[in-house]
């Protein structure tokens, strides 16, 4: 297998990601097909050895819920063994028919949404984006496949943000008080690249810090309140950087009450209180990251 194989699922996913419902296809097909790979087989012959992905479908069916907050009938059980073979045989399924795709995303994570892209986006990043992280630490705990994934050394710090731009620039100033430099998508050359391929080669970082702000609102449409939700670029891009460089060099600063997808629980997680705590907390995870900057710039 060729090393960067994991490196290839993880652009199938943020292609994915990124998708409208025209180009949705490609991608989905994509991933389904490298996760195939004869290298894999082994590892994925132990994981949906004995699962009935059918039996599943219809129990989830069967947990009622409005329309796109239907819940998912995962294993009770805490062996993730089981909910990682069920999720790749379910990419499997949805890459083998697009049109189950939208409705499986519409019925379970559209949250009301008109867009029927929504779902597919929604199950990409609540679904997807978490099992590749996981299913690459399963990979290589089994001895057989050893990717030369490297974590950059650099002092640099992608910056993942919604539409708050006074938390985003006041973030940004305090790293680059520390002398970290503060990376943020919108402001690096596009050198003719796309979106995608941009955000690729900004992603060569030695930390991630993202910023969950309530930029969106969704719950079940028999709710008679929306709960206030990130963008979900955002909740994507929390668990592209929690898989690339491990949960320990992803600090996670909420700002309000803010959901946060449950798939995503145990990144570092520190509220942006206004008596600015939060600051000492990501100095301290700064350091055990092994950073190289001056602590006594943030006094």
């Amino acid at each position: 297998m060729a090393i960067d194989l994991f490196a290839q699922i993880n652009n199938a996913v943020i292609d994915l990601q990124s998708s409208q419902h025209q180009t949705f296809e490609q991608p989905l097909k994509k991933l389904a097909r490298l996760l195939r790979d004869p290298a894999l087989d082994a590892s994925n012959n132990e994981l949906i050895s004995g699962l009935d992905l059918e039996a599943f479908l219809e129990a989830s069916e069967r947990s009622g819920g409005g329309m796109g907050n239907h819940k998912l009938a995962w294993p009770e059980s805490d062996d993730d063994k089981q909910r990682l073979g069920l999720t790749l045989l379910l990419i499997e399924k949805l890459a083998e028919d697009p049109k189950y795709a939208i409705n499986f995303g519409h019925h379970y994570f559209s949250s009301g949404s008109r867009k029927l892209i929504s779902g597919v986006h929604g199950f990409t990043g609540q679904i997807i984006a978490p099992f590749v992280r996981d299913y690459k630490v399963y990979v290589e705990s089994q001895g057989e496949v050893k990717p030369q994934l490297k974590i950059s050394k650099s002092n640099k710090v992608f910056i993942v943000h919604g539409h708050d731009e006074a938390a985003l620039q006041g973030l940004a100033r305090f790293l680059e008080k520390l002398g970290l430099e503060a990376i943020i998508l919108r402001e690096q050359p596009d050198r003719g690249q796309t979106i995608i391929e941009k955000f690729e080669h900004s992603a060569d970082v030695g930390f991630a810090v993202i910023l969950l702000t309530p930029d969106d609102v969704g719950g079940s449409i028999k709710a008679d309140v929306s709960d206030a939700r990130a963008r979900q670029n955002v909740i994507f891009e929390l668990g592209f950087f929690a898989g690339k460089l491990g949960r320990g060099r992803v600090c996670l600063l909420r700002k309000g009450q803010v959901e946060i997808p449950s798939d995503l629980f145990g990144v570092i997680y520190t509220d942006m209180d206004s008596a600015e705590a939060w600051k000492m907390k990501l100095v301290r995870e700064l350091k055990a990251a092994q950073l190289d900057f001056d602590a006594t710039k943030f006094w």
